[in-house]
């Protein structure tokens, strides 16, 4: 298998932006870039070591999976991309015995630690929007138990603990000075909170804008959940200004912790993305939105940004999704949120334009700053089956 990748460093390069702009040339600085979801609800995607022959080609540094096979963690050793883990909803209650917690992290973790950079262990995903009260019960204890483990095994600060969130959690998200949990939740965030906050630990939380246009699209702005363009709104109580929704809802989950006291903790967008695809009654799952959404996200994520409240803190984001993923259940969105087919071929082109020639294996989608020298910056983004681009930054 062999994979192209062209730069050259010292000299200014070539910026192709095609379908982002119609005449514009704009250089961007001080790079970063999007995490990418790395599901496998499928039977055709490629194996372990192609994806990473596929991310290492990028210099993508950072991706989510959703559980802990260890035939990827096996072949993401030494590789330098930083992975979250995932203990599945499942597990969750044998976890809350630390004896049981501790033999998951010796099989689990340790094996594969430092080689294999695990940087953080979700326990559970969107735990709080179930309708299992036991499982939410039990997921405090569970990350007690596993943290205990890390501690034990010399693995903590290294290693965090968190679970990702639905914005569902949310009673009120707009405007986002109004942001509070669902009431019959806060007994159960409030300890969830707690360990984030004694642990210095991020909330997590998986925003989907499209849901909210899908929902409700005759009064949503399709241009303020792309990131295109528009009025935006004005917060009426702090005068804060948004000119998206994703930035907007962040702001509503730091608002809705401050007030349990909790403000100090950092939200990180652990799933965001649009569907390609959709069923007759999914409003706005199409190619063009979901290539205008992803296309806007990455150039806010290029220009290191945060949200109004935190404008200052750079808003890490993992992007959903690789792949499409078809053996996914639920209505053809769920099985279209991929930037890349299985087979390598792009969903949609996100608008960056390769300046390499055909390679034989192509298969991301994220952008990251590789600093060769002190002269200039390369941030690679492939955008067709073979394709690379490789845009120069003078720093």
């Amino acid at each position: 298998m062999a994979i192209s990748v062209a730069f050259s460093s010292r000299q200014v390069c070539v910026l192709l932006l095609f379908s982002l702009f119609t005449s514009d040339v704009h250089f961007l600085r001080g790079v970063c870039c999007l995490g990418i979801n790395y599901g496998q609800v499928a039977n055709n995607l490629p194996s372990p070591d192609q994806v990473l022959a596929l991310l290492t080609s990028i210099k993508i540094t950072k991706a989510r999976i959703y559980d802990a096979n260890p035939q990827v963690l096996t072949t993401f050793s030494n590789s330098g991309i930083e992975l979250i883990v995932t203990v599945p909803n499942e597990m969750v209650a044998t976890l809350t015995d630390p004896r049981q917690a501790l033999q998951w992290v010796i099989t689990h973790v340790k094996p594969y630690f430092p080689a294999t950079k695990i940087a953080s262990i979700a326990v559970g995903n969107e735990v709080y929007t179930t309708d299992d009260p036991v499982l939410m019960a039990n997921l405090v204890p569970a990350m007690v138990s596993i943290h205990g483990a890390l501690v034990q095994l010399g693995l903590y600060p290294y290693i965090s603990i968190s679970s990702a969130n639905s914005l569902a959690v949310l009673q009120n998200s707009y405007p986002p000075s109004a942001g509070a949990f669902v009431p019959e939740l806060v007994e159960l965030i409030t300890p969830f909170l707690r360990f984030l906050a004694a642990t210095r630990s991020p909330f997590w939380i998986n925003a989907y804008p499209y849901f909210a246009f899908k929902d409700n699209p005759s009064k949503v702005p399709l241009d303020y959940v792309l990131f295109n363009p528009n009025p935006g709104m004005t917060d009426p109580y702090t005068r804060l200004s948004y000119d998206n929704m994703l930035y907007a809802q962040v702001d509503a989950v730091i608002f809705a912790m401050a007030k349990l006291g909790f403000g100090g903790v950092e939200v990180r967008v652990s799933e965001t993305g649009w569907p390609s695809k959709g069923d007759a009654d999914e409003v706005g799952a199409t190619v063009e939105n979901a290539k205008a959404y992803n296309r806007n996200l990455l150039l806010r994520q290029l220009g290191n940004e945060g949200t109004p409240l935190r404008p200052s803190q750079r808003l890490e984001v993992y992007l959903f999704a690789l792949f499409n993923e078809d053996m996914k259940p639920g209505p053809t969105s769920e099985r279209n949120y991929g930037l890349y087919q299985p087979n390598g071929s792009m969903a949609y082109n996100v608008g960056l334009i390769s300046s390499a020639s055909a390679a034989t294996v192509s298969l991301t989608a994220s952008a990251e700053p590789v600093c060769t020298d002190s002269y200039c910056c390369c941030i690679f983004f492939s955008m067709h089956l073979g394709h690379i681009s490789c845009i120069h930054l003078m720093s």
